[in-house]
């Protein structure tokens, strides 16, 4: 089988980039335990099948995920060109240590977007960054601020694109009343254990301005396997019932399938470095579930029935 075929392109906003249907995560890289040959023929893996586009942040990892990739694609510099790399900034952790009052904090201020820039560059030996987000809504964002710097990077070269991660409607609209063009994305969490995207109306106002979101947490990070409750259990059944009528090999597949079944057209976030994994993931793109087979999986989450 050709997996390519079945990873489309998606044009994530009338005048941003395409991505491809499915986005590699490497959030776990440090996880993984790989030398940097086994990263670059992960990643030449997931090319082949389609999957082009690449999901990081600057705080992703301890060594960094950015520099273990970097690693990799030092060793063949040509698979740049051959990816779209999707990078945020945001997030300042701080170490928790014995008398120090200072916190973990979110920052857009124009100084910590550019040396988180160019923090990311220099990690991944790259030149540019084909997307930036801001990671988290920051509550001391200055729009005008954010815009006038997101202004300087495009002009400098070191990013082509912008959109932000897990912002809400009136977030989102504020930082976007101070564009000229779109946000060309933004990256929130849906699986069937979270739908507030799908109640404060993000996935509406993407699709009003035809503007994909980013799907994370598909597999709500494990829950859809470990959790022990009323609604994992009856969203498990529900998962497997609809899995053995359209010839799923797995639940993962029918959760892929329930996401991508949105008629704002999100792209899928993967999270495994583990190619079977991948594979399968892709072969959900195939799956096309009924009206009622997606509400069934949104009553079984809900714990009641439609009004």
């Amino acid at each position: 089988m050709k997996y390519m075929s079945l990873v489309s392109k998606v044009q994530m906003s009338p005048n941003g980039p395409q991505f491809s249907q499915f986005v590699q995560g490497y959030w776990r890289m440090v996880e993984w335990g790989m030398s940097p040959q086994q990263r670059l023929t992960f990643l030449k893996q997931h090319i082949e099948l389609g999957i082009s586009t690449v999901d990081h942040a600057h705080v992703y990892g301890a060594p960094p995920c950015e520099t273990l990739f970097g690693e990799a694609l030092k060793l063949e510099p040509s698979v740049r060109d051959s990816i779209e790399i999707v990078t945020k900034c945001g997030i300042v952790p701080v170490p928790s240590k014995p008398g120090n009052p200072q916190v973990s904090h979110y920052n857009s201020s124009r100084q910590h977007i550019l040396d988180s820039v160019d923090l990311s560059l220099s990690r991944m030996g790259i030149e540019h960054i084909d997307v930036l987000l801001i990671h988290r809504p920051d509550w001391l964002m200055n729009a005008d601020e954010v815009v006038e710097t997101f202004d300087a990077l495009k002009a400098s070269g070191k990013v082509s694109h912008f959109g932000v991660s897990n912002f809400t409607p009136p977030q989102l609209a504020l930082l976007q009343s101070r564009m000229p063009e779109l946000l060309v994305t933004n990256q929130v969490e849906i699986n069937p254990f979270n739908m507030g995207v799908l109640d404060d109306g993000s996935l509406d106002m993407l699709q009003q301005a035809r503007v994909k979101p980013m799907a994370w947490s598909i597999l709500a990070g494990g829950r859809l396997f470990n959790e022990d409750s009323e609604q994992a259990a009856r969203i498990r059944h529900t998962l497997q019932e609809i899995a053995d009528e359209v010839g799923a090999q797995n639940i993962e597949q029918v959760a892929y399938a329930w996401v991508l079944k949105l008629p704002c057209e999100p792209v899928a976030l993967l999270g495994s470095g583990k190619i079977e994994r991948v594979k399968q993931a892709v072969e959900s793109a195939k799956i096309t579930l009924t009206h009622e087979q997606w509400y069934r999986v949104w009553v079984a989450s809900k714990g009641h029935g439609v009004a």
